[in-house]
């Protein structure tokens, strides 16, 4: 009787494996645009997949002058040498359920909500010029598993004390 979510970023992935597992055939300086295209990497027909220009990357990685040219990957530095040859791909396909468990009323009245939220993310990104792959990375949680258990002694009035500050509040 209680609400629960699923969140999905649309992919052609069912799991963090699957995902993975794709990103593991790409080969650096040799898979093609067309290559990545069979391993669902495709952003004109897969969804939830963001290009990047040069000036992304740069700015992605390089976010402050600390950090220099020479500091980042050889991939990255030809990318950025090769200005609007290079794009990039960013995705991060995901799963997420959310289910709200335990006793009905403390939750409608909001002295008590416990859920869990469990499921899978994976990030990746790879950068490309003149449609060959020059680098590539990955992260992401295989696996999500978290509890929550919020309590709120005064249920219903914890936070009236805010909807209170809100209607005295003179207007500006």
């Amino acid at each position: 009787m209680l609400p629960s979510t699923k969140q999905v970023t649309e992919s052609p992935w069912d799991s963090f494996d699957d995902a993975k597992s794709s990103f593991d055939k790409i080969i650096l300086y040799e898979t093609t645009v067309d290559e990545m295209r069979t391993l669902g990497f495709d952003p004109f027909t897969t969804p939830n997949i963001k290009i990047l220009t040069h000036v992304d990357i740069m700015n992605r990685f390089m976010p402050n002058s600390s950090i220099t040219k020479e500091d980042l990957d050889e991939g990255i530095q030809s990318c950025i040498k090769a200005k609007a040859n290079c794009r990039g791909y960013a995705f991060s396909p995901q799963v997420i359920r959310s289910k709200r468990y335990g006793n009905v009323l403390l939750d409608l009245f909001n002295f008590r909500r416990k859920s869990r939220e469990s499921g899978w993310n994976f990030q990746a990104l790879i950068v490309l010029i003149d449609d060959i792959v020059v680098y590539k990375l990955w992260g992401g949680n295989p696996i999500i598993d978290e509890f929550r258990d919020r309590k709120n002694p005064l249920g219903p009035l914890q936070n009236s004390g805010d909807l209170f500050i809100e209607a005295v509040k003179p207007d500006l």
